[in-house]
């Protein structure tokens, strides 16, 4: 019989590519992994794995198999939620990757809600920034991601399922007594001789803006990187730098900041995302109604 743990293990190295890389998402060491699959070989009676000089990978047997592994584990899943609740009352856990500026102001509230209303569903919050999060949705790590789908900076495709669920604004920041501070919508050319605030290198906010200024005509000089908008806001309110953020990470209330939209405008659709043909569970689809009631945008059909 196939053991469901090592079947993950199996379709993350489709996904993942590397036993290191297995490893590092599994928190296992290599050669742990690797004994584990072969295990797994032996569960199955099947060679899924061949040597290529210091490299492993799937044989063909070990692909079909990997690719049905996610089939077969959300199955599993789907079963032990019907049981749990003969699904009709959400239950089980189910696990929400959803990027930083999203957190406080979409998924906490959601999952706050969800606790009072359903107390036999458990969710739990994962901060995965959108790189990271098709990744782990796509090998059993999370059940639904907030993630984004414009700029054509992420890997989508029709294995997954997508529901927008708002739309956010990229704004400038600038400390409060900035001479840009105030007026309307700004040109970005505007600000090609500031100091700017960025996230980390290939990060989603750091490739959004590195473009936006190099279309706009200049290179940033970029004077610091960080990878939490509330050490970037700090620097923003003291003056030292300005920078490029999504509206949902500027907390107005908290620092003192001004922002401008851009010209012409920017913003992004926020979008939640489930693997597709997984089997319906009570629990997934509460916690999307959750995040829609928290979002402005209606589903398809809605009106």
């Amino acid at each position: 019989m196939m053991n469901p743990w090592r079947l993950r293990l199996l379709s993350q190295l489709d996904t993942l590519g590397t036993i290191r890389a297995v490893a590092q998402a599994a928190n296992l060491s290599p050669s742990s992994v690797s004994q584990q699959l072969g295990v797994l070989e032996a569960e199955t009676r099947t060679q899924l794995l061949e040597r290529t000089g210091r490299r492993v990978r799937l044989t063909p047997a070990g692909l079909i198999l990997a690719r049905r592994a996610r089939a077969i584990l959300d199955h599993m899943e789907g079963v032990e939620a019907e049981l749990r609740g003969f699904g009709e009352e959400p239950a089980g856990l189910v696990r929400l990757g959803a990027f930083q500026s999203a957190i406080h102001t979409m998924t906490v509230p959601a999952v706050t809600r969800l606790a009072r209303r359903h107390p036999h569903l458990d969710v739990e919050l994962l901060q995965l920034e959108p790189h990271e999060s098709i990744p782990a949705l796509r090998v059993g790590d999370a059940d639904i991601i907030i993630t984004t789908t414009d700029f054509d900076e992420l890997p989508l495709g029709p294995d997954l399922d997508l529901v927008p669920v708002a739309t956010d604004p990229i704004l400038l920041v600038l400390p409060p007594g900035h001479p840009a501070a105030g007026g309307g919508p700004v040109d970005l050319a505007a600000c090609a001789d500031e100091p700017w605030a960025f996230d980390k290198p290939q990060s989603y906010m750091a490739n959004l803006a590195l473009r936006l200024c190099r279309q706009s005509g200049f290179e940033p000089r970029v004077v610091c990187r960080f990878s939490n908008y509330m050490m970037t806001l700090e620097h923003i309110e003291a003056g030292l730098s300005i920078a490029l953020l999504p509206g949902l990470a500027v907390e107005r209330s908290r620092y003192r900041v001004a922002t401008r939209e851009l010209a012409p405008h920017v913003t992004r659709t926020i979008t939640a995302a489930i693997r597709h043909g997984s089997p319906p569970r009570a629990a997934v689809s509460a916690v999307l109604e959750a995040l829609r009631d928290e979002g402005d945008l209606p589903l398809p059909g809605d009106g």
